[in-house]
């Protein structure tokens, strides 16, 4: 008996509840509103476009050109620099010791090279004189010596060995003497030229140093290429700073007078673009923030979409024109690094624009 009741009642109600469910799915979901209305193109024919923001002149990575740890960082993000002033400092000891170091070895060098060209000092010629005037006069007695050997009438009175060995004492005194007199021409002609170059290049090589030297010291001092506001700062004391090209800048900086749109054109429109034509940039989120755009330059070089915006119609493979316009900084309340939707007129004439063909097979 209760099986009889209860089976028919729970089929009924699974029956109930399934048409329910049926009843509840097939409800129209409510479409869901935008969080901003998307902008309207103030042109009836149109080329649309993403920008994205950058500082005049493009952004400026400012990067070390040598390796060191970070010892000061007097700038913050925001802040407005002029040309040269100082971004970072790093670990500067080494490099002065080693400044330090060339600037002796410049002394020495042109210590040398004057001690060169101020040969002979004063004091140095009269010993050598001296010593000239004494091989004279010892030349001066051996010779008196030897001519009185010889002038003896006896012969047996002097040997002959005697004789050839006051003949020796003579040749050796003329050598002492022309060996004296040539020590004081040398020194009186002074220093030779080739050790005067040699001294020159030594001191042009220590001076080289030197500058070297100061370059690797100026080096670690990373300045400012150009006058600009802070963009980003990724680098902190303490931390190295390397060299070469970086994932993040160490300092992204650039000039935020004037912005910088740089817009991507879809290379199907790309033949419709005239760069005199009218342009608006609206800003994302809020579409009745515009600005008019001043063009600036195309680059030619057509090249892959890297910013895609997830749209159904989006392909990988799309190829862009960049086209980049400008306007004021203080024009609307945006930042570097920020995407606007802007909408380009389209000047193009009527009688450019492909003629539709039939499809193959159709009626003609």
């Amino acid at each position: 008996m209760i099986r009889k009741i209860i089976i028919p009642l729970l089929a009924l109600l699974g029956f109930g509840f399934a048409v329910w469910m049926t009843i509840q799915y097939a409800k129209p979901k409510p479409v869901g509103l935008p969080v901003a209305a998307p902008p309207d193109s103030p042109y009836e024919r149109r080329i649309s476009g993403a920008g994205i923001i950058e500082a005049a002149d493009k952004n400026v990575a400012v990067g070390a050109q040598v390796s060191g740890v970070v010892v000061s960082l007097p700038v913050r993000v925001g802040d407005h620099v002029a040309k040269g002033d100082v971004l970072f400092v790093q670990d500067r000891r080494e490099a002065q010791a080693n400044v330090l170091q060339a600037q002796s070895a410049v002394e020495v060098a042109e210590s040398e090279l004057r001690r060169l060209r101020a040969a002979p000092r004063a004091e140095e010629v009269p010993p050598v004189v001296a010593q000239v005037e004494q091989s004279r006069q010892n030349l001066a007695d051996l010779q008196a010596q030897l001519d009185m050997a010889e002038r003896v009438a006896d012969k047996r009175a002097v040997s002959a060995e005697d004789l050839s060995n006051r003949r020796f004492a003579v040749a050796e005194a003329k050598a002492q003497l022309a060996e004296s007199a040539a020590q004081l021409a040398l020194l009186k002609a002074g220093s030779w030229n080739q050790d005067i170059a040699v001294a020159e290049a030594q001191l042009a090589q220590a001076r080289a140093n030197l500058e070297s030297a100061e370059v690797d010291l100026a080096l670690r001092t990373v300045t400012a290429p150009e006058a600009g506001r802070i963009l980003q700062l990724n680098i902190r004391p303490g931390e190295p700073a390397p060299t070469g090209i970086t994932s993040d800048p160490l300092v992204l900086m650039g000039p935020i007078k004037r912005m910088h749109l740089r817009v991507d054109i879809d290379e199907n429109d790309a033949w419709r673009f005239s760069p005199g034509a009218p342009a608006e940039a609206f800003v994302r989120g809020n579409s009745k923030l515009k600005t008019p755009l001043t063009f600036e330059y195309v680059e030619p070089y057509v090249i892959p979409k890297q910013e895609l915006t997830g749209g159904a119609t989006e392909r990988v493979d799309t190829r862009v024109l960049q086209v980049v316009y400008s306007f004021p900084g203080d024009a609307l309340p945006v930042y570097v690094g920020q995407q606007m939707d802007v909408f380009i007129q389209d000047l193009t004439p009527e009688d450019m624009w492909p003629t539709p063909k039939p499809p193959s097979g159709g009626d003609k």
